[in-house]
């Protein structure tokens, strides 16, 4: 394995790593590796799509170990529906990366994004494996986020520091995805790692509440891809006694790791295909937590709601619309929608377009408030707007 190059880790025990391999014809990189000096406690999430690609289906039978050591991850091609060969290409990489660390295979995780029904080529990252690895550092984790990258604009990288039992420990993360995101787990790929000790269970159980919160509560496209992964490693560096789902600090720590993975969220939203503004979406007043959620999935995956949006249209019977055909129990004369903290409809009246400033909208950040009027429970969620940029891309992009 690669020895640290003495410079200020970003997180105890983690090494990164990001390359070009050659499988993009834009010599962009398309390989990351992320290691652990030790085995980690992992847990993992994935998409909840029937069709699933060849890494999907093994690190779901990985993942059952709660042990793993590195992850590498290529962009480009997806080894999506590519049959019985694409286990044995993604298993190939997987032996010929342990080997290449001189780890155990078990405790190697892939991933893979990009085109979906092209043969992974092989080739080109076994023998781009020795210069990946030596170019493992404590610092490169931007290059790693890179790595991962395919139609996005920007590097989606977030770092945490968190106090748990008088020890600093550090929570960090990168992500990918801009189109085909999706609510039960969008179009993404992301992998968080901490030197924060965590108990298995924990792990598994802060994630999934990280997961539902944050990544399932984003949607771009309303696609769902077949590779989504969220993959969660904690090696305990940081020196803590390990947490338990009933530690004092654990709802900390918790709080810290959906935190994080909601700001990477956000930065999906931010870079969704095309997308010229990220919008919030609040809801509350409502009899169930499921009827709030209801609401907010229908407001965030609305065509209509979506391209008004991008035409700065304050079209409050748009969002009216959506949250009557939401499924949720609702009383349009309690339904109060806000627009960037200005009131445009209440009392089932709506305000005249033409009485709401020109500007309401121009913001890059926008928000919508809704108040169902009928209880107490609420729900959040996170969208972009829908441009013309998101049809040219999507229809020039392969698969």
């Amino acid at each position: 394995m690669a020895q640290s190059s003495g410079k200020k880790e970003i997180v105890r025990g983690f090494s990164f790593a990001g390359i070009s391999c050659g499988i993009k014809e834009s010599k962009n990189k398309d390989l990351g590796l992320i290691v652990s000096s030790i085995p980690a406690v992992t847990a993992g999430v994935f998409t909840t799509n029937r069709v699933k690609a060849a890494p999907v289906k093994i690190s779901m039978e990985q993942i059952d170990a709660k042990k793993a050591q590195a992850i590498i991850i290529n962009s480009g091609n997806a080894n999506a529906c590519t049959g019985h060969q694409g286990m044995i290409d993604a298993k190939k990489i997987i032996r010929k990366t342990a080997r290449e660390l001189s780890i155990a295979e078990d405790l190697v995780h892939m991933s893979s994004t990009g085109l979906i029904g092209k043969p992974l080529p092989v080739n080109l990252i076994t023998a781009a494996l020795p210069s990946l690895v030596s170019n493992l550092s404590p610092i490169n984790i931007d290059d790693a986020a890179t790595a991962i990258m395919t139609t996005d604009r920007f590097k989606k990288v977030i770092v945490k520091r968190i106090r748990i039992a008088g020890k600093t420990g550090t929570i960090a993360g990168i992500a990918k995805g801009a189109g085909m995101i999706c609510p039960n787990m969008a179009t993404m790929l992301s992998y968080l790692v901490t030197d924060i000790a965590v108990q298995p269970k924990a792990l598994d159980s802060a994630l999934r509440t990280a997961v539902n919160m944050s990544f399932n509560r984003l949607s771009v496209d309303n696609d769902m891809s077949t590779n989504d992964t969220v993959l969660a490693m904690a090696n305990g560096m940081a020196a803590n006694r390990p947490l338990s789902r009933t530690s004092a600090d654990y709802r900390k720590f918790e709080r810290a790791l959906t935190a994080l993975a909601t700001d990477l969220a956000r930065l999906i939203a931010k870079d969704g295909e095309g997308a010229t503004k990220i919008v919030d979406i609040h809801v509350r007043g409502a009899r169930t937590e499921s009827d709030a959620e209801k609401v907010c999935r229908a407001v965030a995956n609305s065509m209509l709601v979506k391209t008004a949006l991008y035409g700065e249209d304050p079209n409050w019977g748009r969002i009216l619309s959506a949250i009557g055909y939401s499924g949720a129990d609702i009383d349009e004369d309690r339904v109060t929608i806000y627009l960037n903290g200005s009131r445009l409809y209440s009392k089932g009246k709506g305000i005249d377009k033409e009485r709401v400033k020109s500007n309401l909208l121009s913001k890059e950040e926008i928000t919508i408030r809704i108040d169902l009027g009928l209880g107490k429970k609420t729900a959040g969620f996170i969208t972009s707007d829908l441009t013309e940029k998101y049809i040219q891309i999507n229809a020039h992009y392969e698969t």
